[in-house]
C-alpha cells in the first residue's frame, strides 16, 4: 500500500500538469481479486502491443486499460481486448484507473519510458518496461532506486534473456568452457541514425494523433511526416537512443550477465559524432570494465560496432570458415572462443577442440509470464531493475560517448559523472519541458 503522502504528491503533480485532481484519495491500490492481476499498458501498437499481449495472455492477468496517443495504432488491441478502456492521456488513465490496477507495462518511444514507469511505481504498481529502460542514465538510476525502495517487482523487456540460446551461452561461459575471458566484440547491423539534415518544414498533424501528448516531456516542435512517428524516433537524439540503445540492451545482456560485470571504468567512441538532431551511423565504441573472477585480467575490453562497422579482420579470422552473423558477440577466452549470434545457439571454436562438448539442455522460459508470476510470488523476475538498470546505464554511456569522438571518458558510476569531462556529464540528465514535472525524476 502506498503511503498517503505519496498519493497526495502524485495527484498534486497530475493536477499541475493540467488535469483535475481526483475525488478519491483513500484505497488507491485496492487488493486484487484472488490470484488475479489487473494490467495497464502505456502504448497499444508495435512493441507496446507485443508487450501487453505477452503479459495479458497469462491466465491470471486482465488488461484493464491502455493509453495510446495515436488511434490508428490501437485497432488490434481494441479488437483483441474489447473490454479494455482506452485513454489518450496516460496521466488521466492513472488518475481514473489507479485504484483498479496492480501492474503496468511501458512500450512507448524511449523518451517517455521513465516518466510513465516512475509515475506507475509511485502508485505502487509493479512495472514491466521495454528496453532501453529509459532515455537517460539519470532516469535509469532513479527508476532502479524507486523499485528497490518500494520493493516492487520489475522486469525489463529484453525477452531474449529468457530464451534458451542466451541462457545456454551464460552457462557455458560461467562453466569455464573457453576459460577466462580476455576480450569481447559485439555488433549490430541496424542503422538507427541519420546523416541528412532535418527537413525545414512543418506538416499538418493527423487528426488521429495527439502530437503534444506524443512529445510528452520533450520541447514542442513542428510535426514532420515520418520524421519522428511512428518509427524513426529511434534516430532522433531527443526521443531515441540510436542503434546501441535499441540493440545494445539485448546483445550486451549475455555479456554483462555471464561475466557478472559492474559499471565500466571508461568509454571511448571511435566513430562519427551525431548531428544536432540525429544520432550518427556506424559507431565503434570501446569500453573498459573492471575485471571479474570470470575474466583474465584486472580489466576487460569490450568493443561495440554497428551499421557497417564490424570487428577487425584478425578477430573475424578466428572464426575460420564461419561467416559473421548480422548481429551478435564474440567472446575470446584463454581456452577458445564463443560465437554467439543474436538470436542463435552459441558456437565454440575451434570446432575440432570442442567437437565432443555437450551443450547444456535448457528449456525456454516465457519472459512476460515470468513477470506476472513474480508479482504473484511464484518466482523471481530475471531482469529486475536491480540487474537491468546497471546494464542499461552501461549501454547508454555509448551514445553519450559518440558526442565526443576520439575522447576517452572516465566514468564514476557512484557519482554518475565523467570525471574528466564536465561537458559530457551534462548529457547524463536532460531537462523536461515546462509543465512536465514527474515526481521522483
Amino acid at each position: 500500500m502506498i503511503p498517503q503522502t505519496d498519493r497526495r504528491s502524485f495527484f498534486k503533480q497530475v493536477a499541475g500538469a493540467g488535469l483535475a485532481a481526483p475525488f478519491f484519495v483513500r484505497n488507491l491500490i485496492s487488493a486484487p481479486p484472488s490470484g488475479k492481476l489487473r494490467l495497464a499498458s502505456f502504448g497499444a501498437g508495435g512493441m507496446a502491443y507485443e508487450t501487453l499481449h505477452g503479459i495479458a495472455r497469462h491466465p491470471n492477468v486482465t488488461l484493464v486499460c491502455v493509453a495510446e496517443v495515436d488511434s490508428t495504432r490501437a485497432g488490434r488491441t481494441k479488437q483483441e481486448y474489447p473490454e479494455a478502456r482506452f485513454y489518450e492521456d496516460w496521466r488521466l488513465m492513472l488518475r481514473k484507473e489507479g485504484k483498479n490496477l496492480d501492474i503496468a507495462c511501458v512500450g512507448t518511444p524511449d523518451h517517455m519510458h521513465a516518466p510513465m514507469a516512475m509515475s506507475a511505481m509511485q502508485l505502487g504498481l509493479h512495472v514491466y518496461a521495454q528496453k532501453p529502460l529509459a532515455h537517460d542514465i539519470y532516469e535509469i538510476r532513479k527508476l532502479t532506486e524507486m523499485a528497490r525502495k518500494k520493493k516492487l517487482v520489475t522486469q525489463m523487456g529484453i525477452q531474449i534473456h529468457s530464451a534458451r540460446e542466451y541462457r545456454t551461452a551464460v552457462q557455458v561461459i560461467q562453466g569455464g568452457a573457453i576459460g577466462k575471458i580476455k576480450e569481447v566484440h559485439s555488433w549490430s547491423n541496424k542503422k538507427w541514425g541519420d546523416t541528412e539534415p532535418m527537413p525545414d518544414r512543418s506538416d499538418p498533424v493527423p487528426p488521429t494523433l495527439n502530437w503534444d501528448q506524443w512529445l510528452g516531456v520533450e520541447a514542442p516542435r513542428p510535426y514532420i511526416v515520418d520524421y519522428y512517428h511512428p518509427v524513426n524516433w529511434r534516430k532522433r537524439i531527443d526521443f531515441g537512443t540510436a542503434t546501441f540503445g535499441d540493440m545494445g540492451c539485448h546483445i550486451f545482456d549475455p555479456v554483462f550477465g555471464a561475466l557478472q560485470l559492474t559499471a565500466p571504468i571508461s568509454v571511448r567512441s571511435e566513430g562519427p559524432a551525431p548531428s544536432q538532431h540525429s544520432w550518427a551511423l556506424n559507431s565503434v565504441i570501446r569500453y573498459v570494465f573492471p575485471g571479474t573472477p570470470l575474466t583474465e585480467g584486472k580489466t576487460l575490453n569490450i568493443t561495440w560496432y554497428d551499421g557497417d562497422e564490424r570487428p577487425p579482420q584478425q578477430t573475424q579470422a578466428l572464426l575460420g570458415s564461419r561467416r559473421l552473423p548480422g548481429q551478435g558477440s564474440i567472446f575470446i577466452g584463454t581456452k577458445g572462443l564463443m560465437l554467439l549470434p543474436h538470436i542463435g545457439m552459441p558456437v565454440l571454436l575451434p570446432e575440432d577442440q570442442f567437437k565432443d562438448f555437450a551443450m547444456p539442455s535448457l528449456e525456454p522460459a516465457n519472459h512476460y509470464f515470468q513477470f506476472a508470476d513474480a508479482v504473484l510470488g511464484k518466482t523471481k523476475a530475471s531482469t529486475a531493475f536491480d540487474y537491468s538498470g546497471p546494464l542499461t546505464e552501461s549501454v547508454l554511456l555509448g551514445p553519450v560517448a559518440t558526442r565526443f569522438p576520439q575522447t576517452t571518458l572516465a566514468w564514476d558510476a557512484r557519482k554518475m559523472k565523467f570525471t574528466n569531462s564536465r561537458e559530457a556529464s551534462r548529457h547524463v540528465r536532460r531537462q523536461y519541458r515546462a509543465g512536465w514535472k514527474i515526481k521522483g525524476l
